[in-house]
């Protein structure tokens, strides 16, 4: 059974979270403040963490560095904060995705089973090297990736920027990790680098470039990769 910790101050919305939650056969434990909240983690180990970023005892991005020592667990972030900034912050701090209140039911639990899945082992056997998508195929072990049956020749830093993409799939990353994954500290706010890149990578990908289906941009955040 997974195991969800709720940090909520907001009881209504806690009761209709552990409602859902356990109806999905899910095991869940609610904290209404960041003190109870690293409790339970050490206590429950939980499988994912859902945080809200309001509570009353602590903000909530000190928790998610204090969760970030005690867990390795995904956690997503519940904000009422809709400035891309402070959802950058969180990002940036641990977290592993981030829901806007207010939100839909169904669209927290799509993010929660996609956090999950991304945490569960590789079956022995399993040929994880090779990523297809309806217009493209990246092998990550060959370095090589094919569209239409050509191979598509990409400049190291394009290349780059599509591994990182490709290996934290449906998971968001931000600018400034690209960043300095890609050029280094030094250039950890040219964010203009990533939109000369990121353009060039979608026309040598992309079927429509100006609608990109799998190298898709979160405004003012970051990017993911849709298969």
């Amino acid at each position: 059974m997974t195991r969800v910790l709720v940090v909520e101050d907001d009881a209504q919305l806690v009761r209709a979270l552990v409602i859902n939650l356990r109806a999905r056969q899910y095991g869940v434990d609610a904290a209404p403040d960041g003190t109870t909240a690293l409790r339970l983690t050490e206590a429950r180990q939980p499988d994912v963490v859902i945080l809200d970023l309001g509570l009353p005892d602590m903000d909530g991005i000190e928790v998610l560095r204090l969760l970030r020592g005690r867990t390795r667990a995904p956690v997503l972030v519940l904000t009422a904060r809709r400035a891309s900034a402070e959802k950058v912050v969180a990002l940036d701090a641990g977290a592993d995705d981030y829901i806007t209140k207010p939100f839909g039911m169904n669209e927290l639990l799509a993010r929660l089973r996609a956090a999950v899945r991304r945490t569960e082992p590789v079956p022995a056997g399993r040929e994880t090297a090779v990523v297809a998508t309806d217009g493209f195929t990246v092998d990550l072990a060959a370095k090589k990736v094919t569209r239409d049956g050509r191979d598509v020749r990409l400049t190291p830093t394009e290349w780059q920027l599509l591994e990182i993409l490709i290996r934290h799939p449906g998971r968001l990353i931000t600018q400034r990790q690209l960043l300095l994954d890609v050029w280094g500290p030094s250039h950890s706010t040219k964010t203009n680098y990533l939109r000369v890149y990121m353009a060039q990578l979608r026309r040598k990908l992309e079927t429509d470039p100006s609608r990109p289906r799998h190298l898709v941009t979160e405004p003012g955040m970051g990017y993911r990769f849709e298969s």
